[in-house]
């Protein structure tokens, strides 16, 4: 795994003093508390926790510099959608930590290298990592790099699509959406679920994504765009 993690440093920019700390970031908690434990002392689900906050603390101070005159809930609408599971195993994608993570044969046959889960969970475990080993300046700096671009493409505060949706219902004094798991499939790793949202007089919306959350957010959002579109 050493090309695979020479590879990782080159995409992140970020040459490890403390070798361990990466490799704690890529062994996965499928391996177990005994077969991610690192002399560092780190292991994939604390760096996981750690990495949460900085990137969490590293996007607020990015909008707040880039949105200066903007309120707390727009700033917080656009802080949601940056940090969100999706974006963030985009980010790891880009990077490519999906293929030098070290899995479980389990998590590995059940596809966990491209699992959005894993790898938004493996992409915190890596900022947090590069944060103990070059400090937040570093991580910080890695975050802005990934989010920035993004992040200012929004020309306005980007909508929660369930949020959204519910404000429309409640508009027009309907009763609030209606969800409906139809589907999970998919190995225990690899989960797909199919969701279908309702409003009132309306034909519903069915979507699929990787966990519950993910297809009523795409559901609500199609149906969203439909209602508005008349």
């Amino acid at each position: 795994m050493k090309a695979a993690h020479a590879k990782l440093e080159a995409a992140l920019g970020h040459r490890f003093a403390d070798p361990e700390l990466l490799v704690a970031a890529l062994s996965h908690s499928s391996l177990g508390r005994r077969g991610n434990a690192q002399r560092s002392g780190a292991d994939f689900e604390r760096l996981e926790f750690l990495g949460d906050r900085v990137v969490a603390l590293a996007v607020a101070e990015l909008l707040t510099e880039r949105f200066p005159t903007e309120a707390e809930g727009d700033l917080a609408k656009r802080h949601a959608f940056l940090v969100r599971g999706e974006q963030l195993a985009g980010h790891a994608r880009d990077l490519g930590i999906g293929e030098a993570l070290t899995l479980s044969t389990s998590e590995n046959q059940g596809g966990g290298r491209d699992n959005p889960a894993v790898l938004a969970d493996a992409f915190e475990a890596v900022v947090a990592a590069i944060h103990l080993d070059g400090g937040f300046a570093v991580a910080r700096a890695l975050v802005r790099r990934l989010f920035e671009p993004l992040a200012v493409a929004e020309t306005a505060p980007p909508r929660e699509p369930k949020t959204a949706l519910q404000e429309w219902a409640q508009g027009r004094g309907l009763s609030l959406p209606r969800y409906r798991t139809l589907s999970r499939e998919g190995l225990a790793h690899a989960p797909r679920f199919t969701v279908e949202v309702a409003v009132d007089g309306e034909l519903p919306e069915a979507a699929e994504g990787t966990s519950k959350r993910e297809a009523e957010r795409t559901a609500a959002a199609t149906l969203l765009a439909r209602l508005e579109s008349k």
